[in-house]
């Protein structure tokens, strides 16, 4: 039986600036990203303890904090697009889903979140490797 294996980042709170709002409009202040990276299970389902032997994911979250901290983004989509590249350049990922939410959309009740969310296959990944 095929087995299928991932690295799980959830609730990173980016330090980040994205939108444009108008004086006396709502600012959402939290900025979360939750990625899931799909990787070989052999870098998972290991024989021998050792960082040699797994997916070393310390670096590509260190690239993903300077990424939200490099520029003020009009959109989500955008650092998306970046995150998805740096994620591309590890051979190790096979295919990944990202979601990058903000919050909170409402000061009155200081609730609710609005995201964007993708999946990137294969193949596409292989293509953003390319570019």
């Amino acid at each position: 039986m095929p087995s299928t294996a991932s690295i799980e980042i959830k609730d990173l709170v980016l330090e980040t600036r994205i939108g444009h709002y108008a004086p006396g409009e709502h600012v959402p202040d939290r900025n979360v990203l939750d990625l899931t990276l799909s990787i070989h299970p052999g870098l998972v389902l290991i024989e021998q303890d050792g960082m040699g032997h797994v997916f070393d994911y310390d670096p590509l979250v260190a690239e993903i904090n300077r990424l939200a901290a490099d520029e003020h983004y009009e959109t989500q989509e955008r650092l998306i697009t970046r995150v998805v590249d740096a994620c591309a350049q590890y051979r190790q990922v096979e295919s990944l889903d990202i979601v990058l939410r903000k919050s909170p959309m409402s000061s009155r009740s200081d609730s609710g979140s609005l995201g964007v969310r993708v999946h990137v296959g294969a193949d596409a990944l292989r293509q953003r490797r390319l570019k």
